[in-house]
């Protein structure tokens, strides 16, 4: 009878689910922003990618701090490979409540600082060194623990090589796992054992 109850009140909980509830202090995202991802089918053959994985706790309710990995490359046949890399410490901070408009969705800010690179094959700019970034990110919550983002970032790469710095203005889409940390785990525990 227990499990019923308890199947009965996660599904309750997940029907009238909020957005604050993934980013409440002790809880966890994990997941990745997915950018340029193209296949040329055509002349000239173009592949590009941009994975980026992160990983965050809430330290605070709305505000995380965790880490991402960065990895890019872009190929076509006859010209330079592009290839990108980076990683480092990533924080993040969301509005304090649901944006009116879509009732699942949270505005947040995002800022990174890492080390990472951009080389380009045969000759290209070649920058490795101190990666910044910032910008801001709109989350939907689709479910109470899966969130689609759109984040636009200004990414700037100071270092050393033969481009001193290379900077541009990304968007891309993504998509995060919020997961209950070690407090919200044990109090649905204790309110199951009551």
């Amino acid at each position: 009878m227990k499990k019923i109850t308890l199947i009965a009140a996660l599904a309750a909980t997940a029907l009238s689910f909020n957005a604050h509830a993934q980013i409440q202090k002790g809880n966890v995202f994990v997941g990745g922003n997915f950018a340029d991802l193209n296949l040329g089918l055509d002349n000239p053959k173009v592949f590009n990618l941009n994975v980026t994985p992160k990983a965050a706790w809430f330290v605070e309710d709305n505000l995380a701090l965790g880490g991402y990995v960065n990895f890019g490359l872009e190929t076509t046949k006859h010209a330079p490979t592009t290839t990108s890399y980076g990683a480092g410490a990533l924080g993040r901070y969301y509005t304090g409540k649901d944006v009116e408009i879509l009732k699942h969705g949270r505005l947040f800010a995002e800022a990174t600082v890492g080390f990472g690179g951009v080389n380009v094959s045969e000759g290209g700019g070649k920058t490795n060194g101190l990666n910044l970034s910032v910008g801001p990110g709109f989350a939907y919550f689709i479910t109470p623990n899966i969130g689609l983002e759109t984040l636009l970032k200004y990414n700037g790469l100071v270092g050393f090589g033969n481009a001193t710095s290379q900077n541009n203005l990304g968007l891309t889409f993504g998509l995060q796992i919020y997961l209950p940390g070690q407090s919200t785990a044990n109090k649905v525990k204790g309110d199951y054992n009551h």
